[in-house]
């Protein structure tokens, strides 16, 4: 361990680091650009057509939609760059020279791994966030464009509120954030026993209700208890346990929530009793970024070292797309199983890169030791 943490890189490794960086700086450049062409005419023929955008508008809300889009693809930058690095080391010999002086294969492709997982880290911590953030945006952007008032959503909410003596569920047609308020309301009010039985007691529908310290204001509100006749409110106050504006906020798109605001909004979410699956799946699944561009890395490399054996550049590197899509394709089908609860959040999230990298270093091993 400590030869491990005094290891420094030698002018090998600091050459291939050099070259495998700037294939990834290239590799990025031509896949963000092609994922932000798209997302441009896929703004300007689909909000453009709902209101009227200039062109600097279009690009400025593109700035915002793109970076979640990238970052996805982010894997895939990292196998075709790190190919594209390896492959030119070969075309020029130097991959051969560093093997005819006795420089083992690990010690030119751990280093680009160790890159790899580095920017993982850096992409989970830092980017990743910013990006939630600018998706976030884009989903307000986009609904202000698109419907006739601003912030109003017309999807159901669902709320749980309460304690150990009394239960309520909450559910709103639609919501209207600008305003924080929750539209064609319905509070259904529950009694906690002590022996944590509940019982049915009273239902409470309203035209609105907006959340303002600690208590709920309902507007146009008819009430009824179990056995009794309907009440009628101008206005009625109920007592809340939820804090100003998180009846808005404790729902925000996994996509949509920073890497640091995960653990948190899972838990608000399992404490107001609903599933909190789609954000367990996107922690884990952050988690597990820096493990996948190290594998992606590390598979690149392995099919570029064997063209010096093979000689078959185009096959190889066929090879090594194909094996690429399929891990996305998995990693897809796995994210679908874990989001139905058909297998658990964490072996839906690690499960695809666990197996790119056992792959990538059995390729690896057996191209170096045969």
């Amino acid at each position: 361990m400590t030869a491990l943490l005094r290891w420094r890189p030698g002018r090998i490794e600091r050459y291939v680091l050099l070259q495998t960086l700037r294939a990834l700086g290239l590799a990025l450049a031509v896949i963000g650009g092609l994922i932000m062409l798209i997302d441009y005419v896929e703004i300007s023929r689909g909000v453009g057509d709902d209101a009227e955008l200039s062109g600097l508008r279009i690009f400025g809300l593109m700035l915002v939609k793109s970076p979640a889009v990238i970052l996805q693809l982010l894997p895939f930058v990292f196998l075709f760059g790190t190919l594209g690095a390896y492959i030119e080391l070969n075309r020029r010999s130097e991959l051969i020279a560093m093997r005819a002086s006795g420089v083992s294969a690990w010690r030119f492709v751990l280093p680009s791994a160790a890159l790899a997982f580095v920017i993982g880290l850096l992409t989970v911590t830092a980017l990743g966030p910013m990006a939630a953030s600018a998706d976030g945006l884009w989903q307000r952007e986009r609904t202000r464009l698109s419907g006739s008032t601003p912030g109003e959503r017309q999807e159901a909410v669902w709320l749980r509120e309460g304690d150990n003596g009394r239960q309520v569920i909450i559910r709103a047609a639609g919501q209207d954030r600008t305003a924080g308020r929750l539209l064609d309301v319905a509070f259904f009010i529950y009694t906690v026993g002590s022996d944590g039985t509940r019982a049915f007691s009273e239902r409470i529908d309203a035209a609105s209700a907006t959340l303002s310290a600690g208590r709920w204001r309902l507007v146009d509100a008819v009430g009824a208890q179990v056995g009794q006749r309907a009440v009628s409110y101008q206005t009625l106050d109920l007592p809340s346990s939820l804090a100003d504006e998180e009846a808005f906020e404790r729902f925000a798109r996994p996509q949509s929530t920073p890497f640091w605001s995960l653990w948190r909004q899972i838990q608000r979410i399992e404490q107001a009793g609903f599933s909190s699956t789609a954000y367990r799946l996107r922690l884990h699944q952050q988690l597990s970024l820096p493990l996948t561009f190290a594998a992606m890395a590390v598979l690149a490399a392995a099919f570029s070292l064997r063209l010096m054996r093979l000689g078959d550049l185009a096959r190889m590197s066929a090879a090594a797309v194909v094996l690429g899509f399929g891990f996305f394709f998995l990693n897809q089908f796995s994210q679908a199983l874990g989001a139905a609860e058909v297998v658990p959040p964490f072996v839906a999230a690690w499960l695809p890169p666990a197996l790119a990298a056992l792959a990538a270093s059995t390729l690896l091993i057996y191209t170096e030791d045969g």
